[in-house]
Formats: structure tokens, C-alpha cells, sequence
């Protein structure tokens, strides 16, 4: 099987049930997600042979925590442990006009306070074909930064493929630092994924004729975003989702690869939002996928889509489909009758 390597952290999601307001809630439900550990949990579903890579606390939460992946057949043997605590993150999810909430209680989790003697890339790389990060690992702090630097490095030294989420998070830091942080770390990435705003707020390069809030996405001025990145990092590929939001229960998802020279863009979803949260993750996972897979451009971004496509329509941050099941709904079965 394919070795895939995630790195990042992965924390304690505390969400309020039936959509209730924080003020509302009288108890919460208790799962575990973040980016990088969605994606492995996408990869494993498919068949391949994720590990992800972090530093969590050596107590009951951890173990948990280590358990829940493990079930979902995700590697944990280079996990670190140590460190005072698990980040968590609350979620109150939103509902027609009323947007979700998400607070972060993540200062002084294991992972951001984790140093270069937790982990030992030579190792941890060894076989690998794929690394994979977000921009919410190096967002974590100074220390989490230069391991994700030291990480991509002895990625590109083994040869093995390096991508990259943009996934900026304004409350963890700001566009400058943002800009300064992954502009470094940017020459060592062949992927990158963005969304409709990531690429604005990182590095400051807009798609004309795009109105987020309003609903409207231009192709044309995100093909012109996916050259301009090309032309500045020297990506082998860059991956656009396309969201169109038209509220926080339906939204349109559609995306766009360029690979350089030619561009693809996908079929368009209309979706009724059951869980937002690891959509993006979920389209990183189908792209890595299927990338990986031998896919060609076509069937490659319209796997991507189909697979977060079907992740907007599961609880919880992991994405819980088979390649099968993403495979049906890329070759047009939607309909979502029952299967008997």
C-alpha cells in the first residue's frame, strides 16, 4: 500500500447538538478532528496507508484520541507524546441564514509547543510517496513553523511529494504573518490547495469579478489566481475549490485544477449542508487520492469534489465514505435513493 504522511494537529471537537446556540446547549458531543488527521482518515478509507503525525498529551484524552484514528486505520506509531493538553475547538453549527460559530481553546497544546527532538523526519518519511500539510500547522506558532519547514525539507530531499492546504485561519494569525510564514515554505510544495479566499489573505493575489459574500465566483479570475501562483512558487499543480454559499444550509461546490498548462474544472453540486466542517479536508484527501491513483486531470478534480461533496453530508470532521461511493456520485449517481 501507497505510505502517505500528514502532519499537524488534531484536537477535541466539542459541538453543540441539533444545532442549538452555545447559550442553548445543557451538554456537548465529544469527537476528535483537524485537518491533517482528516485527510489521513480520508486516505485510509480508500485504501492507501496514512500516517499521521503529531504530539499529543500522555493522558486518557490522548489515548482516546490515539484510539479514534487507529480505528479508522490511520498509522500512529510516530506520534509523539507529551506536552500539557489537546487543543479543542467548539463548534455551534449554523443553520439557513445564521452562520456557524467555531471558538478555539488550542494555546498551549502539545503540538505547539512540540520541538525537533519529537520527531525524526528521516525516519518518519522513509518509503513515503506524499507529504501533507495545512497552513493551520505553521499558524501554531514559531516552533510549529520550523518543524513543518524541517518536515517539508527532508520531503523534498526523499523525493517524496509535498502538498499544501492554504487553509488560512484569521483567528490564528494575521495576513502579514501568514504571507512571511508559508512564503517560506511554499518552494518546497508540488500541490497546493486553495479556497475562494485563502490565496487573497495569504499572499495578497485576488480574483477579479468575485463577490464571496454575495454568492458569485468567477472562473475566470480564479484561472488567472491559479497562474499567478504557478508563476510565483513554481507549483506542479494548483487546486481551486469553488464554494458559492448561498446559505449556511445550501451551498454550490464545484472546483478547478490546473496542472500549468491546461485547466479542468468540475461538475457543480448543489449541497444541503449537514456539517461544513472538514469539507475542505475532504477534497485534499479525494485530490491526493486520486493523484496518487493515476487519475487523469478530469477524473482526478471530479473525484476531489465528489468525495467533499459527500463529506458536507456527514457528521463530524472525518470524512466516512468508501472510493466506491465517490466514484458513483463522479459518474453522476446523485439521485440518493436507498441501496437495497
Amino acid at each position: 500500500m501507497i505510505k502517505v504522511v500528514t502532519f499537524g494537529e488534531i484536537m477535541l471537537r466539542l459541538q453543540t447538538p441539533a444545532h442549538q446556540r452555545f447559550i442553548q446547549a445543557q451538554s456537548l458531543e465529544a469527537t476528535f478532528g483537524g485537518g491533517e488527521a482528516n485527510v489521513a482518515v480520508s486516505l485510509a478509507n480508500y485504501g492507501l496507508n496514512p500516517y499521521f503525525v503529531t504530539k499529543i498529551p500522555k493522558n486518557p484524552i490522548g489515548d482516546a484520541c490515539v484510539a479514534e484514528l487507529r480505528k479508522h486505520n490511520v498509522g500512529t506509531e510516530y506520534i509523539a507524546r507529551g506536552g500539557e493538553r489537546l487543543g479543542i475547538y467548539f463548534i455551534e453549527k449554523g443553520a439557513s441564514q445564521r452562520a456557524s460559530q467555531v471558538v478555539y481553546d488550542r494555546a498551549h497544546s502539545s503540538i505547539s509547543t512540540a520541538t525537533a527532538e519529537d520527531f525524526d523526519w528521516d525516519t518518519i518519511l522513509d518509503g513515503a510517496k506524499w507529504f501533507h500539510f495545512t497552513g493551520i500547522t505553521p499558524a501554531l506558532g514559531d516552533s510549529a513553523a520550523e518543524l513543518t519547514l524541517e518536515a517539508c525539507k527532508k520531503a523534498k530531499e526523499k523525493g517524496v511529494t509535498v502538498s499544501c492546504d492554504l487553509n488560512y485561519r484569521k483567528k490564528l494569525w494575521s495576513t502579514e504573518k501568514a504571507c512571511e510564514v508559508m512564503s517560506k515554505l511554499m518552494p518546497y510544495v508540488d500541490v497546493l490547495i486553495a479556497n475562494e479566499e485563502d490565496s487573497e489573505k495569504v499572499f495578497g493575489i485576488k480574483a477579479a469579478g468575485t463577490n464571496i459574500t454575495g454568492g458569485h465566483l468567477s472562473d475566470e479570475g480564479y484561472k488567472d489566481v491559479a497562474k499567478q501562483l504557478v508563476e510565483k512558487f513554481g507549483f506542479k499543480k494548483v487546486a481551486i475549490t469553488l464554494r458559492e454559499s448561498i446559505s449556511a444550509s445550501i451551498n454550490n461546490w464545484a472546483a478547478m485544477l490546473y496542472d500549468g498548462k491546461e485547466f479542468y474544472k468540475s461538475k457543480k453540486y448543489e449541497m444541503t449542508v449537514i456539517d461544513r466542517v472538514g469539507g475542505g479536508d475532504s477534497f485534499g484527501g479525494g485530490l491526493i487520492y486520486s493523484l496518487l491513483s493515476g487519475f487523469d486531470m478530469q477524473d482526478t478534480i471530479e473525484f476531489a469534489v465528489a468525495a467533499s461533496c459527500l463529506k458536507h453530508s456527514i457528521e463530524g470532521d472525518f470524512n466516512l465514505v468508501s472510493a466506491d461511493e465517490v466514484k458513483n456520485l463522479a459518474k453522476g449517481d446523485g439521485s440518493g435513493r436507498v441501496q437495497r
